[in-house]
């Protein structure tokens, strides 16, 4: 690639997240408000439809991954919510606590979850910044 040759990032394709159990993945995922785009067990995959776009959370089985406690620091995916206070208390009554308390950001409100096998996944709010959520 010469100098004047570069690439465009266009946005994201699929976040893939490794399970150890694709069947007790899309239990958790669904209880905490995921819809399944498609299962294809003979691959062990399955995606998770995230808000209206065509991308989406790809859980991938590797029967060889254990539960596990999230190690720290840990990369983390947070998803836009209209409010995260009540996500938290969605996500509670569904019996999948959060990892702490709901904590203000700049923008809002944050919860976080780990699943299982570690991944974590925040739902996040723009509450206190409206204009630069997604309904703002």
């Amino acid at each position: 690639m010469s100098d004047e040759e570069s690439y465009e990032l266009l946005g994201f394709d699929n976040v893939l997240l490794p399970v150890g159990d694709l069947g007790e993945a899309v239990d958790f995922y669904e209880r905490a408000g995921f819809a399944v785009g498609f299962r294809f067990d003979e691959a062990g995959i399955a995606l998770l439809k995230v808000g209206g776009e065509t991308p989406g959370i790809l859980l991938r089985a590797d029967e060889a991954l254990g539960r596990r406690p999230p190690p720290w620091p840990s990369p983390r995916l947070w998803l836009e919510v209209p409010d995260a206070r009540v996500a938290a208390l969605e996500l509670a009554g569904a019996g999948i606590a959060p990892l702490d308390e709901v904590f203000p950001v700049a923008t809002g409100w944050t919860v976080e979850i780990a699943d299982p096998w570690g991944n974590i996944l925040g739902f996040t709010d723009y509450t206190k910044r409206p204009e630069l959520g997604r309904r703002g």
